[in-house]
């Protein structure tokens, strides 16, 4: 399962034939995640590594490894607002 390799795959589907895969280090142990209200970055949570991984899908890179307490699990009702 990818999601126990510590990374994050985007895939752009414009051309069925030939897609193009990347893959973004983050942390092992993702297991949920959802947009932010801009529709640019991914949150997911890395339960067992304490850690919730910010991709920019516009960069396609990975912008923040944040970490957290023991186990987050903040599911798609949580944004984070940066003032």
């Amino acid at each position: 399962n990818v999601k126990e390799t510590g990374t994050v795959q985007l895939v752009d589907y414009s051309d069925l034939k030939n897609h193009k895969v990347t893959s973004i280090e983050t942390a092992a142990f993702l297991h949920d995640g959802g947009w932010d209200a801009s529709h640019r970055y991914f949150m997911t949570a890395a339960n067992q590594s304490n850690k919730v991984a910010v991709i920019d899908s516009k960069e396609q890179k990975l912008a923040a490894l944040v970490e957290t307490g023991k186990i987050p699990h903040p599911g798609r009702g949580a944004n984070f607002v940066d003032k």
